[in-house]
């Protein structure tokens, strides 16, 4: 299992932190939902940090069975969708956003 995860780096605008929670809820989690070949979602609302931690808002992660999986969904066309979902929030913040590719090694 392969998991692709996008790190939002930044901050919120101030006052607008449910509104954009709300959103990302409402408007980007159907859109990852529905990315091609994707087995789970999950999103994580930081809410403790290490003293000197990037200022992170926001990780999304969605599982993919294998690496050419991941490589459809991202040239696929719901991918289109997920970009516009979160360009319908992008003024909520200022920051930037960045992805991994993590491989799982095992569970315990």
């Amino acid at each position: 299992m392969y998991t692709r995860s996008a790190i939002f780096e930044g901050e919120i605008h101030p006052g607008k932190e449910e509104e954009f929670y709300q959103a990302v809820t409402e408007r980007l989690l159907p859109a990852w939902r529905q990315m091609l070949h994707a087995t789970h979602v999950r999103l994580y609302r930081p809410v403790r940090q290490d003293e000197g931690a990037a200022s992170v808002f926001l990780v999304q992660e969605i599982d993919y069975p294998s690496l050419e999986a991941i490589d459809e969904a991202l040239s696929s066309p719901r991918r289109d969708a997920a970009a516009k979902a979160h360009a319908s929030v992008r003024h909520l913040y200022e920051g930037k956003h960045y992805h991994y590719i993590f491989q799982k090694l095992q569970e315990v």
